[in-house]
């Protein structure tokens, strides 16, 4: 029988992260609330407030960073290591990017916390690469990209985007026109409806690929305002 001085300790946990919020702590540590592709991590990186702390540069806001997490008994895990990967210079230079982007992180934090899935990490890392790439073009693009998120973010946890039938349990059809009702999470028959084949289409497109892949359609502009609110729809119908 193995004393707890032999036992095998728990490797750290070597990974990329996105860190969701910062606290400080102390004279001059900070706990921080992580997003990795394992799930969501509670650490506190000590001494990273001090002017030459080795872990300052790799917890940046909007950024991507190579961390090690040594995890041991507690939920608390202690940083070790933290390299910069990718920073997003972008989000500095415009205040909307910064309310878009924080927005995003408080939603999937909150899920987070009560859901472990690696699509949080992937949607969240994928809309801050679009949001660097396209800044500063004058389209619909961060439209298009925040109902996107909010498809993909229900997706992500666990909750069926309904893009196949209708509030009566019939396919939809091409040649049909609906609304949006929220309370069944669906799409309703309706003969002046705003919803058509086309807005069906994309929100399909939409929870299959990549975000850039929804903003190179064509047309998408006349097609985001009825997409936006079934977005912000499906958003409340999985908030926590």
């Amino acid at each position: 029988m193995n004393s707890g001085k032999n036992a095998r300790r728990q490797p750290d946990l070597r990974t990329e992260a996105i860190v969701l919020r910062r606290t400080d702590y102390g004279e001059a540590d900070r706990i921080l609330q992580l997003l990795t592709p394992e799930g969501k991590r509670s650490v506190i990186a000590r001494g990273v407030r001090r002017e030459k702390s080795k872990l300052a540069g790799g917890v940046e806001l909007f950024s991507v960073s190579e961390v090690v997490i040594h995890e041991g008994r507690t939920e608390l895990g202690i940083l070790t290591g933290a390299k910069l990967l990718e920073y997003y210079d972008a989000f500095v230079k415009d205040i909307e990017l910064i309310e878009m982007g924080g927005a995003m992180m408080r939603g999937v934090n909150a899920r987070a916390e009560q859901i472990e899935s690696p699509e949080f990490y992937k949607i969240l890392k994928q809309s801050m690469q679009t949001m660097q790439k396209h800044a500063g073009e004058q389209t619909r693009w961060k439209d298009i990209l925040r109902a996107w998120w909010g498809i993909n973010l229900t997706r992500a946890s666990g909750e069926d985007v309904n893009l196949r039938f209708d509030t009566d349990g019939e396919k939809l059809m091409p040649d049909r026109r609906y609304y949006w009702d929220e309370e069944q999470v669906a799409l309703a028959k309706a003969d002046a409806g705003r919803v058509g084949a086309d807005h069906i289409k994309m929100m399909r497109l939409m929870a299959s690929g990549p975000a850039e892949l929804s903003l190179k359609v064509q047309g998408a502009d006349a097609l985001i305002d009825e997409i936006g609110y079934i977005s912000k729809c499906l958003e409340r119908s999985t908030g926590m």
